[in-house]
């Protein structure tokens, strides 16, 4: 039995010993949380905020081109950030948050009640704590560390204002993608500014802090439109979107991003170029100091650098047919396994811009469906089948036939029509530049950054082929010659040029012209007239005359290859070079950073370059460069790069293509308008392009697309003849002090053989005075009125080969089409030619002394008054009237390259021609008064005569 007197007793001691233990355990949380406040971190990260920017890239014109740091953000201001935006952050995460004072008991109270019930797991964090654990510390669930975040709250509640500190949460917090701050992730997830947002797009942002991995759209667009209806849900319930705005924003269907941030203008390459430069003064600061860097670059100009690469990269990929798909996996019968499979498949082809990988599904001679990464099911048909047509026949390779489980490319071109495609192998390079400063104007690298990060612009190191030539020429220039000196096209054998073996050069085409200028050398790119023009320039004078144009001396051979571009050049270096004669003789260094700005927009660096170079940067002789560029541009009118004058229709066009040995290398260099282009195209691991690929099918085309829009609104260039150059009476240019020797007008040819048979003998005087003889010395004869007699027509220089020219019969009846128009072969009218007039007969030169005379065509000159330097001249072949006879004078043109450059168009082989050049009017016609004094036998004919710019 219990003694009733020792039960309160009991009772007593229990009593005490809880109360005791209880003042314990006081003591030591107090102590505990005094320890605890007492290393509570210094809040200096939030009142003296200094946010992480990256380093962000621009265009001349500020289009966003690259951004380069850990941490994707934009700092906004709290005052720039939109209403709504604040509101529904603040509905979703903290709705107290003007009301409490760091801490929302109330919604602490009201979470710790749910969690003890088992339910849903709620948060009682508000704004300010989560300020405090971004800046401070980490998401550990620890008593420790949320004793922490509570003393920070208050810490940041006491030193800044609500404004400040939703301010910091908004631009700090980590919102996927790489990004911070509510900016950052609204151009990461849609490309747009915070002011730009539609309600939909602003709630699915607020619902990002709670978890950015769950409720990324871009990864899981499921879940993130879940939570996105919660934050529309209660932002209705408080009032800040009206029901209408509630409804709009729940049906609207978001376009996110998938890959994240991507750039309106692709230039990565040069985005790349212009980090490089600036992390070398500012090292890891470049990062996150919010540097901001303008390059040199237009947008316009960028845009159609990148699509001419691409556009003609991959023509020249489906020339040369189907390489067969990329891989090829097993279809599982299950759906789901076969999804799973696809999306395996894919997901290891990385993407390249517009070439979507894609899996075969189904395929037949007619027939193609594909699935993309994204789900969508495709059916291909008919010209979208184009390249692969042979890989669906029954026949085909296994390693090449398509077949359900290969893994192939599509692509959708501007009709919204879809062809199966493949990734191109070759690369490619373009690059532009200002002539008088060397600021970039374009740059593209390669076909595709995302594949290959090699800059084949400032990297790639090629041989030139014959775009090395015009050094070659210009050498020549110093030396005395000029390009009306005659060289000899003919077999030409040197001992040892080949590593001791004989070298035998030959031309492109196989074929020997006799005695060339030295401009129609250039013109048609002949390969055996520049051996024997750097012969005697001599070779260590051209290898040393390289060096003023940049190109680096130890990478040019020292031997005769060098006039064939057997070195190494990179296509900056060439536009580098290429400058030097657009410029008038100066060197400019290229650049692409024009300025660098901190955060705040003050200036940290900046490149000036006056808008004509200084004279100490002076290469050559202002007169070379002028003589230099009257030949480029005869390349661009008559020779290898006519495509370029004749498609571009400017004067001022002037370039040179090159083609190395096998074809491993094409290029096409020149400028117009101040603007300096090269292309490049070829194998990284060196290998033929294509028996039929040169240099003007592979990189003038890229050049040409480029330049239709950089020369949009560019004006022509007048380039006005220097002091020091005259022209002689052959009618080309030369330096004064060397017109009239005698010892630079031929290269292997002997005056003798030169001159060719005796000239013959004048013409007995008329019985009736003749006419005033019209300028440039034509001898016309006609009616009255003055028409002018039919007369062969050389743009070119003085050609000494001996020619006997039979004259011409009586001019046919004028066709029945307008003048400067043809007839199709159905006899609808054909548009008129374009391009330039050039050399109507170069027959003349090209006839050997025993080659029997030609017939050649008749042209109407404009008769009487002087020549218009650019006038429009009608041409028209005789013997139109019969069949056989046009067919074989179409033929005779072909076989002897007897051409007006401009299309025939037609049966009536009527053409017109635009502009012709004064001096070289009056040097053709000068030298054929000369040369063939009976030009009176020559039958006059109707005057056709259209002045420039008319129909």
């Amino acid at each position: 039995m219990t003694n009733p007197s020792r039960a309160p007793r009991r009772d007593r001691g229990f009593i005490l010993t809880a109360l005791l233990l209880v003042l314990v355990a006081i003591g030591f949380g107090a102590w505990y949380v005094y320890k605890l406040a007492s290393n509570v971190p210094a809040i200096d990260a939030v009142t003296d905020y200094e946010p992480k920017i990256p380093l962000r890239i621009y265009t001349a014109d500020q289009v966003l081109i690259g951004e380069f740091g850990i941490e994707r953000r934009d700092f906004v201001p709290i005052d720039k950030i939109p209403d709504l935006m604040k509101k529904a952050v603040i509905a979703i995460e903290d709705t107290r948050f003007y009301e409490h004072g760091g801490i929302d008991w109330i919604r602490a109270l009201g979470a710790a009640r749910a969690n003890l019930k088992g339910g849903f797991r709620e948060g009682a964090s508000t704004i300010t704590m989560q300020v405090a654990r971004t800046f401070f510390l980490t998401r550990e669930k620890l008593v420790s560390r949320k004793i922490t975040e509570i003393a920070l709250a208050y810490k940041i509640e006491s030193a800044l204002s609500k404004d400040q500190i939703l301010e910091l949460y908004m631009n700090q917090i980590y919102l996927g993608q790489r990004a911070y701050g509510f900016s950052g992730a609204a151009r990461a997830y849609f490309g747009k500014t915070l002011g730009e947002l539609s309600v939909a797009e602003t709630a699915m942002l607020a619902g990002l802090p709670q978890n950015p991995a769950r409720h990324n759209p871009a990864v899981n667009p499921k879940r993130a439109a879940q939570r996105q209806h919660a934050v529309l849900k209660r932002m209705h319930e408080l009032g800040y979107i009206t029901e209408p705005q509630y409804k709009q924003a729940l049906a609207e269907r978001l376009r996110v991003r998938p890959k994240g941030q991507e750039f309106a203008t692709h230039a990565d390459y040069v985005a790349e170029m212009a980090r490089q430069v600036v992390y070398e003064k500012f090292q890891e600061d470049a990062y996150t100091k919010g540097i901001r860097v303008t390059t040199t670059i237009m947008s316009a100009d960028q845009d159609a650098a990148y699509e001419s690469v691409r556009r003609n990269v991959l023509a020249y990929d489906q020339r040369h047919g189907y390489r067969g798909p990329e891989a090829f996996i097993d279809l599982p019968s299950d759906q789901q396994e076969r999804d799973l499979a696809i999306d395996e498949a894919l997901q290891q082809r990385p993407s390249s811009d517009g070439l979507i990988p894609a899996v075969v599904t189904a395929a037949s001679p007619r027939s193609v469906s594909v699935e993309t990464r994204d789900g969508a099911e495709l059916e291909i048909t008919g010209a979208g089948l184009r390249l692969v047509s042979g890989a669906l026949q029954p026949k085909a390779k296994d390693s090449v036939r398509i077949r359900p489980g290969a893994v192939v490319r599509v692509m959708q071109d501007r009709s919204k029509a879809w062809s199966v495609v493949q990734v191109p192998q070759v690369a490619a390079a373009f690059v532009a530049i200002d002539a008088n400063t060397g600021a970039y104007r374009a740059l593209v690298g390669g076909f595709d950054y995302n594949l290959q990060k090699f800059n084949h612009v400032t990297q790639a190191w090629r041989q030139p082929g014959s775009a090395i030539k015009p050094f070659v020429y210009s050498a020549a220039l110093e030396k005395g010659f000029s390009p009306a000196t005659m060289i000899l096209d003919e077999a030409l054998d040197l001992p040892g040029e080949n590593a001791g073996a004989t070298w035998s050069p030959q031309n492109d085409d196989g074929k020997f012209d006799g005695v060339v200028s030295m401009r129609e050398s250039l013109a048609h790119s002949k390969n055996i007239t520049t051996v024997r023009l750097l012969r005697a320039v001599t070779v260590p004078a051209a290898h040393e005359y390289l060096g003023r144009f940049g190109f680096d001396p130890q990478r040019q051979p020292k031997n005769l290859t060098l006039a064939l571009g057997t070195g190494a050049v990179t296509p900056l270096q060439m536009a580098g070079a290429y400058a030097v004669f657009a410029n008038g003789g100066y060197a400019v260094q290229p650049y692409v950073v024009a300025k660098v700005e901190d955060a705040r927009g003050m200036p940290l660096a900046e490149t000036k370059r006056p808008a004509a170079p200084p004279e100490d940067q002076r290469v050559i002789d202002q007169r070379n460069a002028f003589v230099v560029d009257s030949m480029l541009r005869d390349v661009t009118v008559y020779g290898t790069g006519a495509a370029a004058g004749r498609t571009l229709g400017r004067p001022d066009i002037a370039g040179k293509t090159g083609t190395t040995s096998d074809a491993f290398d094409g290029w096409f260099a020149g400028y117009g308008g101040n603007v300096v282009a090269v292309a490049w195209m070829g194998y990284d691991d060196p290998k033929s392009l294509g028996g039929r690929e040169f240099g003007a099918t592979l990189a003038l085309p890229i050049w040409i697309d480029y330049m239709k829009v950089a020369l949009a609104r560019r004006p022509a260039q007048e380039r006005p003849a220097p002091e020091g150059v005259m022209q002689e009476d052959g009618g080309d240019w030369i330096y004064s002090e060397y017109a009239g020797v005698e010892d630079f007008r031929f290269i292997d040819v002997s005056p003798d053989a030169a001159a060719g048979t005796p000239e013959q003998p004048e013409a007995p005087p008329a019985e009736e005075p003749a006419p005033a003889p019209p300028p440039c010395g034509i001898a016309a004869h006609g009616s009255e009125t003055g028409n002018p007699g039919t007369l062969v027509h050389l743009l070119s220089v003085q050609h000494h080969v001996p020619v006997r020219m039979r004259h011409a019969p009586p001019p046919s009846p004028e066709p029945r089409t307008p003048p400067g128009h043809g007839r199709d072969r159905r006899g609808a009218a054909a548009a008129p030619a374009g391009g330039s007039f050039t050399r109507a007969c170069d027959l003349l030169h090209r006839r050997l002394p025993d080659q029997p005379a030609r017939r050649v065509p008749q042209l109407r000159l404009p008769q009487p008054g002087p020549l218009q330097p650019h006038a429009r001249y009608h041409y028209r072949r005789p013997g139109d009237s019969h069949r056989h006879g046009r067919r074989r004078d179409r033929g005779h043109i072909r076989q002897h390259r007897l051409h007006a450059v401009g299309q025939l168009h037609g049966r009536r082989g009527s053409v017109r021609h635009s502009p012709v050049p004064a001096h070289h009017l009056q040097l053709a016609f000068a030298w054929f008064q000369r040369r063939h004094a009976r030009l009176g036998r020559w039958q006059p004919d109707d005057q056709r005569h259209h002045p420039a710019g008319t129909a």
